[in-house]
This record gives structure tokens, C-alpha cells and sequence, in this order.
């Protein structure tokens, strides 16, 4: 094993002097490594963001049995922030540096823990800040896990960053009109949607927006589980006097997945009564949530009438369309990788489940292509995305595509089978069979006799005019939308 860092022991016999210069040769060339890899990560992230969390990395130890990479951070929280947002990045990075680099472990520093916390609420404060709710006050902390400001926003996750369609485009400007210099005409905004559909890349990018506008902001973010945290460590150190103070000093309040605070009544009680004094004072308040606040089972009656007595605003799973732009917008990342259209439409159409799914199998697709040195193929794509293709393929039959065809283009169900040749026949029932190769994992031959026993060749002749029709004809694009809407809904 390699040993870096504070921790790192040294043999101090005299027959230990090879092992002790092959292990040091080998910690330099890590640390080349690492200086190679943190500065290409300087130019993918900008400097802000690389300043932030991936300068303050240090190199551990590394096991040569394992293949195990440490890497520490001063903090729990700059710990947990880079393990959920880079490591995917970081271990990429690793893997095509160093081969024998299996896995990349995230952790703390040793023995810097409380130390760090301290510095990094200093550093998160305004530094012209000398009122008591600067770096003492609201910045201030209960016990070693304390409110944050922004530092507790993902520097990725801005208003830049989020594709908007049909489905969230109603939410995306309530966000940004919560974030705009001019006071809301709604507050609070209520923001609904199921896992994985962009709530909280809204929630962060009113909180990095409204700084822009507000560079001296106050802002608190948090999951409810969070706050829950926070507010059972006041009361039990008797700091809830402080508590109350800092939380009702914010000027914006950005407060995630507030099912989770169903059922705890104190807790309850004081984000009442904080909602009410943050209103009264014209601040901004924000939550998001899985469930309409009239879904939220054993949360007291008073506070669902706060949570939506201003916008809710309901964000619907990503259409097909907005799979396919959010894809398109992920590919600039990946340049001058290359990733043809036919894989793209085939993602967006099979991960139709959430968005953070669709991204992770992109990000998955791409990574296993650049270490393997393959390219990016369909074939490819349905070889290593098998677990969550799986999860998202909803499995629709060729009888229910011919029975919403014919409800589509009002036609007889008869005619899917029918030996009939008029245009008003013909036409709807070659779109049903383009859909049934489209949708189903049927060959030729087994769609053709659900067609009343048509030979393949039919099928195929079917199939290759309905696409060749869809780039000519508006009309007929837009028919196969909206049926393809219909059968994946």
C-alpha cells in the first residue's frame, strides 16, 4: 500500500530504504496524476466550482491489492457534497489515468473535522459582514452542523442549466420570478413533482439567481429532514432562542422534500411560525415537495394552508420532447465525443421514468465508451444500460397499438387485419405497424401475422414509408407524436 497524507507511517530501518524510495517515487507520480487530472476538472468546471470543491481534495493512501484511491476533504459536508456530485467525474478521471485505479473512496480528512467547519462558516460569510447576523450570527452554527448559506448550493444546478418544455415550464418561471429583483406576486412557491423531475435544480437556481440580484442575501437551504436535524439539536442544547433567531434572519428560505416533516408536530409548529414571521417581513420562501400540500397526510391543518396559500406549481414527468432536449443539452459537456441520433432517440423514448435516470444512463453510456475505447453505438447502449432500461420499458402490446390507432384515425378495429386496400385503411394501419417495431421488441414476421398474417416484407415496406413520411410531411409527424404521447403516458 501507498501511503500519502498526515497519516502516512515511515519505516525508520535501514533495510526499508528500497521499499522507502519506490514508495515515494510512486506518491510523486500520483501526485502528478492528481495535478494532471485537477486541472483538466479546472477547465470542465470553471474556476469558481473547482475552487470551491476540488482544490481543497487531498491525496490518501492507495492500495495496490484493492485498487482503492483515497481521497480526503476537510468536512463531513464538502465529504458528502463531492461523493454525490463528482465522484462519477473523479473516478472517470482516475480510471483513464491510472489503470490499476479500481475504485475512488471520498472521505474526511482525519482530524480536521471541526477545525474545517469552523473555517468553512467563516469563509461563507460576506466578508464586510460585521452586523450581528454575519459570520457569528445567522451563519453562525448550533453545536458543529450549522446553517448554511450559499455554500450549500450546487454551483451546477442553475437556471442556465435547466432545459424547460411543456411539462415544467409553468414552475421554471415561477422560479425565476421568485429569484427577480421585483417583490413576488406569489409567496410561498410550492413546487410539485415526482422523484427525479427537477425540483430541486429549481430550488438551487432561485437560491444562486436571487444572489446575483442580492449579493448580501441570506440564504437557507435545506432538506426537512434537515431542518428536523437542526431543530431537535436546539432543543436539546437549549439553544432554541438562537435557532429561532438565525432561521427567521434569512431572506430567502428554500426547504426540500417537505413530506418528510409529516408527523412531527413541534417541528411543525416552529416552520409555522417561521413561514408567518418571514411573510410578515415580505421575505421568499420555497418548498418542494413529492405530493400536493393537500396529500401531505398528519401535517396540522394551519400549516397546509400557509404552504399553499401562494403558487403551487406542478412540474409533470418530462415528455419525449423535453427527454430528447435535455439529452441534446448534456452532449456539449461530452465534445468532441460523438453520440449519434439514433442512440439519443432510443434513450429519451425507453428512460421515460425521470429525468435523473435519463442523464445517469447518458453518463453511464459515456463513461463505459471512453475507458473500453469503443464508440458510442445503439448496440452498446443496449448492452450496458440493461438494469435501467428494464426499470423504465413499460411493456405495450401490439393489440393495444392497433386499438389506439384506430381510435386515433376512427377506423374500424377489423381493418388492422382486413385485406382492404383504400388509402382512409392502409394508411393508419402502416402507422400501426411502424409503431409496433417502434415500441414493442416484436420482429417483422411476428408483427405482420397480428396484421392478418402479412409477409415481413410488408411490414418492413410499412415501416420505412412512415419514417420517410415523418421528415417530409408535418402532418404525419406530428399524428405519430402524438400517438406515441398516448401509448407511453
Amino acid at each position: 500500500m501507498i501511503r500519502m497524507g498526515p497519516q502516512a507511517g515511515r519505516p525508520t530501518s535501514a533495510s526499508s530504504n528500497a521499499g522507502d524510495a519506490t514508495e515515494d517515487q510512486e506518491a510523486l507520480d500520483l501526485a502528478a496524476d492528481w495535478a494532471d487530472i485537477s486541472q483538466g476538472l479546472r477547465k470542465d468546471l470553471g474556476q469558481q466550482v473547482h475552487s470551491q470543491w476540488i482544490k481543497p481534495i487531498q491525496l490518501g493512501s492507495f492500495c495496490k491489492e484493492t485498487g482503492t484511491l483515497d481521497l480526503f476533504l476537510p468536512t463531513d459536508f464538502s465529504a458528502n457534497w463531492v461523493q454525490d456530485r463528482f465522484h462519477d467525474r473523479l473516478s472517470l478521471a482516475w480510471k483513464i489515468a491510472r489503470s490499476e485505479v479500481k475504485n475512488v473512496r471520498i472521505q474526511v480528512h482525519p482530524g480536521r473535522r471541526k477545525l474545517a467547519d469552523i473555517d468553512l462558516r467563516a469563509a461563507s460569510a460576506p466578508a464586510n459582514d460585521t452586523s450581528p447576523r454575519g459570520a457569528a450570527g445567522v451563519l453562525g452554527s448550533i453545536g458543529d452542523q450549522g446553517f448554511t448559506s450559499s455554500v450549500g448550493l450546487d454551483p451546477s444546478l442553475t437556471f442556465g442549466a435547466f432545459v424547460t418544455g411543456t411539462t415544467n415550464v409553468l414552475a421554471c418561471n415561477a422560479a425565476e420570478r421568485m429569484a427577480s429583483a421585483q417583490k413576488p406576486q406569489f409567496s410561498p412557491l410550492y413546487l410539485k413533482a415526482s422523484t427525479g423531475q427537477g425540483k430541486t435544480h429549481l430550488l438551487h437556481a432561485i437560491g444562486h439567481a436571487y444572489l446575483q440580484v442580492n449579493p448580501r442575501a441570506r440564504i437557507f437551504y435545506c432538506s426537512a429532514e434537515r431542518f428536523m436535524v437542526e431543530f431537535v439539536q436546539a432543543l436539546r442544547q437549549n439553544e432554541m432562542i438562537e435557532f429561532k433567531a438565525r432561521l427567521r434572519g434569512f431572506d430567502l428560505l428554500l426547504v426540500d422534500d417537505i413530506q418528510f416533516i409529516i408527523g412531527k408536530a413541534s417541528a411543525q409548529e416552529e416552520l409555522l411560525y417561521t413561514i408567518d414571521a418571514l411573510l410578515a417581513e415580505g421575505k421568499r420562501l420555497v418548498f418542494a415537495a413529492d405530493r400536493a400540500p393537500q396529500a401531505l397526510d398528519g401535517v396540522e391543518q394551519r400549516l397546509l394552508s400557509r404552504l399553499s396559500m401562494g403558487l403551487v406549481a406542478d412540474m409533470q414527468p418530462a415528455d419525449i420532447e423535453l427527454r430528447r432536449s435535455i439529452l441534446e443539452s448534456k452532449l456539449t459537456r461530452f465534445a468532441p465525443l460523438e453520440v449519434p441520433g439514433d442512440v439519443i432517440e432510443f434513450l429519451a423514448r425507453t428512460i421515460n421514468r425521470n429525468v435523473r435516470e435519463l442523464v445517469g444512463g447518458l453518463n453511464k453510456l459515456i463513461a463505459y465508451a471512453q475507458l473500453t475505447g469503443q464508440e458510442v453505438s445503439l448496440q452498446l447502449a443496449e448492452e450496458q444500460l440493461t438494469d435501467i432500461l428494464s426499470a423504465n420499458r413499460r411493456r405495450i402490446t401490439i393489440d393495444e397499438i392497433q386499438r389506439t390507432v384506430c381510435q386515433f384515425y376512427r377506423v374500424d378495429r377489423s381493418e388492422m387485419s382486413s385485406k382492404r386496400r383504400a388509402r382512409a385503411v392502409v394508411r393508419p394501419r402502416q402507422v400501426a405497424m411502424y409503431l409496433s417495431k417502434v415500441l414493442t421488441p416484436r420482429s417483422y414476421p411476428e408483427i405482420g401475422r397480428k396484421f392478418g398474417g402479412r409477409d415481413h416484407s410488408t411490414v418492413i415496406h410499412a415501416v420505412r414509408l412512415i419514417e420517410d413520411l415523418r421528415k417530409r410531411d408535418a402532418d404525419m409527424d406530428g399524428d405519430v407524436r402524438s400517438l406515441l404521447r398516448q401509448l407511453e403516458s
